[in-house]
C-alpha cells in the first residue's frame, strides 16, 4: 500500500512578523502517474485570517479543512481552540480516525501542525513541513533561516523548490499564502 502522504509538500515559515505557507501542485495517482500538476493545497479560511496547507488523501484533506473551518467558526476564529477541538474530535471519532491527512494551520500569531493522530504540534524554530517532501523542505528552510535574511515567504517558496528537485512526488508549481 502506498503512503497517504505522497504527492505533496507543504512548508510553513514564521519570521519577522510574517507567516507563510507554501504548497506544491502535484497530485500523484498511485506510484507512477502524475495526475495533476497545478492543484492548490494551500487555502485561506475564516475571513482570510487563517491559512491552511494540507497533505495526504485529497478527499480526507478536504473533509478535515471543512471540519477545521467549522471549529474556527465555533471558536470565533481562535486558532488554538479550533485546532485542539478538531484534534479531540479526530482522536475520538471512529470515522475521523480513518482520515489520512495532515495540516499546517496559521494565523498572524501562531503556526501549528495538526497530525493524523489527532495531535496539535507547535513546531520548533517557527518552521513546519509535511508531506512526501516535508523532510527536504524542512532541512532547506532551517538552512535558509540560519544563513540568510530572506523573508518568510521567500524561504517557504525556496524550500519547496529545493524539495521538488529531490522528491518525485513534489513539483515546482508553488502556491504561497501569507498571514
Amino acid at each position: 500500500m502506498s503512503s497517504p502522504f505522497k504527492g505533496t509538500t507543504i512548508c510553513a515559515v514564521k519570521r519577522n512578523n510574517e507567516i507563510a505557507i507554501a504548497g506544491d501542485g502535484q497530485v500523484t495517482m498511485g506510484e507512477h502517474t502524475i495526475f495533476k500538476t497545478s492543484a492548490k493545497k494551500v487555502r485561506r479560511l475564516y475571513n482570510n485570517e487563517v491559512v491552511v496547507g494540507f497533505a495526504g488523501s485529497v478527499a480526507d484533506a478536504f473533509a478535515l479543512c471543512e471540519r477545521f473551518e467549522e471549529k474556527l467558526q465555533q471558536s470565533g476564529g481562535n486558532l488554538e481552540k479550533a485546532a485542539v477541538s478538531l484534534a479531540q474530535n479526530w482522536r475520538g471519532d471512529q470515522a475521523m480516525r480513518q482520515l489520512e491527512s495532515m495540516m499546517i494551520v496559521a494565523n498572524k500569531e501562531r503556526l501549528l501542525i495538526l497530525s493524523g493522530t489527532g495531535e496539535v504540534i507547535d513546531p520548533d524554530e517557527g518552521i513546519a513541513a509535511i508531506g512526501s517532501g516535508g523532510n527536504y523542505a524542512l532541512a532547506a528552510a532551517r538552512a535558509l533561516i540560519q544563513n540568510t535574511d530572506l523573508e518568510a515567504h521567500e524561504i517557504a517558496e525556496k524550500s519547496l523548490v529545493i524539495a521538488s528537485s529531490i522528491c518525485v512526488y513534489t513539483n515546482d508549481h508553488i502556491t504561497v499564502e501569507i498571514v
